[in-house]
């Protein structure tokens, strides 16, 4: 039966979450227990990540190369602790590699950085879903352009790499307002959730691609969206699997009292 990977547009949550405890981590239950039952859609199939972050921006696209990466805490308002966390998983120097290999083959400029560490964008979701650290990872960079065209050819290009065993993740949040939070989110963040699932879920491949390219136009874009840092890792996870199906894995109507988050597969799940 089929190997090939589904690629996945993942809301990572906030802050280090999976590091937390008690109350703090209880609010992010939900968002922890829609990875876990995503975990089964490739069971062992995956020998490699490919987290896309929305929280590495460079000029040109880079990719993480260190064997043994550090951490980066480009986080804000959290205890002591949660700066001196460690998230101990190996990188992947052939993996870095290869998609360096795969996006210069395409006609994209492409760095490698030994010195990048994992950012919350990848050890959020990480953590939770790897709880050892043993599965080798990898960071890609969003160009600070945030051409969409350009993060869904990247995509495609990558796409072989769902048959090689990586499993790739687009790592942001559907909804990303920082200054709009609780009760006031609620209408803005559903109606673009709806646009969201509308392009996503009920759209045929080339109507998918036109709506998430002029993505501008969705109601309330720019108020879920002030900045799309958070958004274009989504490129990348479709343009890998452009014309594959898409599922809803994640959706919670009231994240932290008014944002309405979702995630999504696409592609089928791995079968044994």
């Amino acid at each position: 039966m089929s190997q090939r990977i589904p690629s996945y547009y993942l809301s990572h949550g906030g802050g280090p979450w999976s590091f937390m405890e008690g109350d703090m981590r209880r609010r992010f239950d939900q968002l922890e227990a829609a990875l876990l039952a995503t975990a089964r859609d490739w069971g062992r199939a995956v020998r490699a990540v490919l987290v896309v972050s929305g929280h590495w921006e460079t000029a040109e696209f880079a990719v993480s190369s260190a064997a043994h990466p550090g951490m980066v805490f480009d986080y804000y308002g959290f205890p002591e602790h949660l700066y001196h966390i460690k998230y101990d998983a190996p990188g992947s120097p052939e993996l870095a590699m290869r998609v360096r290999a795969l996006l210069q083959a395409g006609g994209l400029a492409c760095d490698c950085d030994p010195e990048r560490g994992f950012d919350h964008g990848t050890f959020s979701l990480m953590k939770p879903l790897y709880p050892s650290g043993d599965m080798p990872i990898v960071q890609l960079s969003i160009k600070q352009d945030y051409d969409a065209c350009a993060h869904l050819s990247v995509g495609r290009l990558l796409a072989p790499l769902r048959d090689e065993g990586v499993l790739i993740i687009g790592s942001g949040s559907s909804f990303h307002n920082l200054g709009l939070r609780g009760p006031s989110a609620r209408q803005p963040s559903r109606r673009f959730d709806d646009w969201l699932q509308q392009t996503l879920l009920r759209s045929s491949a080339a109507e998918r691609r036109e709506r998430v390219v002029s993505w501008t136009t969705a109601p309330d874009a720019r108020i879920a969206h002030p900045r799309e840092d958070h958004l274009i890792p989504l490129m990348v996870a479709l343009g890998a699997a452009e014309e594959d199906p898409a599922a809803l894995v994640y959706h919670q109507p009231d994240f932290l009292g008014g944002w309405v988050l979702s995630s999504f597969r696409f592609g089928e799940p791995v079968r044994a």
